[in-house]
């Protein structure tokens, strides 16, 4: 464990943790995140980034990229409350450096206000709309944390069931699977738990879905199906409550013949990833994600050769 990650694991356990549970509504929490996002990223990265509309959802590139090129498509974590494409502009700039493909950031909807389905629906079309434009799916690296990490593999659920056309990759950190809240790590691990306050799940889980089905693989994809599914790389810490999301996920993937990489690190906080600027063992969590990706979404020739 590298020093700054136990000065880190002081912070967020003492401070961050129980200063979220604290945020009295989801506009709160979202000026909270807004603020934390500016220090753990030193300052505004979104700056520098290519703003876009992907029908009606609007989106963050880290570069626009030519169409025929490979792309990350990553969705923000934020437990469908808080987070936006700047929360997380750090970490798609740091992922597009280490891969060599530029991230695209959908501004997908958020509850309370927008409940469940919005976030799946505008999940879809960012999607739908990236392929109309000649972006071949193929080449597109499908991703995202937390909820985000749940929203990808939701869209990848779909798009089985579907029969449509699949990403090249997925990967995901720290994913929220199943609404039901039935992991039981959930409650195992609830003296670990490094960042999320564990009290306010059943009151998050309220707010997303308002009376919808916990078990609609829209919003749980643990209970999608997966069928002619890509290679799924995930990612999780032994210590966090969504510990058997991931597990549970993984084991679910490969009943349907997924080829599935289940990475379990040690003591480390929800989506450790996020703090690149801060920890070493997050940079060589991305190294090893970046990797994956690369493997998995190599370089396409340039047009007339």
């Amino acid at each position: 464990m590298s020093w700054q990650l136990k000065a880190l694991r002081v912070f967020l356990r003492q401070a961050a943790r129980r200063s979220l549970a604290r945020q009295p509504d989801s506009v709160a929490a979202r000026r909270w995140f807004e603020r934390g996002a500016w220090l753990n990223a030193r300052g505004r990265p979104w700056v520098g980034f290519t703003p876009d509309q992907l029908g009606q959802v609007p989106a963050l590139w880290t570069a626009q990229p030519a169409r025929h090129a490979p792309i990350l498509l990553y969705f923000h974590g934020g437990g469908y409350v808080m987070g936006n494409p700047r929360t997380h502009a750090a970490l798609a700039g740091y992922l597009t450096r280490k891969t060599g493909y530029e991230t695209c950031l959908p501004d997908y909807r958020l509850a309370p206000e927008h409940p469940f389905p919005a976030a799946f629906d505008d999940a879809l079309a960012a999607w739908l709309a990236l392929v109309a434009r000649g972006y071949d799916p193929a080449q597109i690296a499908l991703g995202g944390d937390s909820a985000g990490g749940g929203l990808a593999l939701a869209l990848l659920a779909h798009l089985c069931a579907t029969g449509a056309p699949r990403p090249a990759c997925v990967f995901v950190f720290s994913p929220f699977t199943d609404l039901t809240l039935s992991g039981g790590t959930i409650r195992s691990n609830a003296a670990s738990e490094i960042l999320l306050p564990v009290q306010r799940l059943q009151q998050l889980r309220d707010r997303v879905l308002q009376g919808a089905d916990a078990t609609d693989p829209r919003i749980s994809p643990l209970f999608g199906t997966f069928n002619g599914a890509p290679p799924v790389l995930l990612q999780v810490a032994r210590s966090e409550i969504l510990l058997d999301d991931s597990r549970r996920m993984a084991a679910h993937l490969r009943e349907f013949g997924t080829d599935v990489t289940l990475q379990e690190w040690g003591n480390l906080p929800h989506v450790w990833q996020y703090f690149h600027g801060w920890l070493p063992e997050a940079r060589k969590a991305l190294g090893d994600c970046a990797g994956f990706i690369r493997q998995h979404l190599p370089e396409r020739p340039s047009d007339g050769n």
